[in-house]
């Protein structure tokens, strides 16, 4: 996955799981809410300096803006075709 489009998903996933908005987000920021809506579509190239303030304006870690696969549910272990379930 490109890195802007990762790191603008986890933006978009962790603000939605804190019942953020956009523009509650882009006002700790500073910041108009379209550029916002920008880094989430991963349309943005963003600084440093701008990935500490994200992270400080969503209460993470920067590094949790590049987990991948982040906030999927853990994989499903589904049984062999030849196995009886629960075996």
């Amino acid at each position: 996955m490109d890195i802007r489009k990762l790191f603008g998903a986890n933006v978009r996933r962790i603000r939605e799981e804190s019942h953020w908005s956009q523009a509650e987000i882009a006002a700790r920021m500073g910041l108009d809410r379209a550029y916002i809506s920008i880094i989430e579509r991963g349309g943005q190239n963003v600084t440093l300096h701008s990935i500490w303030e994200v992270a400080q304006a969503l209460r993470v870690r920067p590094a949790e803006l590049f987990v991948e696969n982040a906030g999927e549910d853990e994989p499903k272990i589904e049984p062999r075709p030849d196995e009886p379930d629960g075996a």
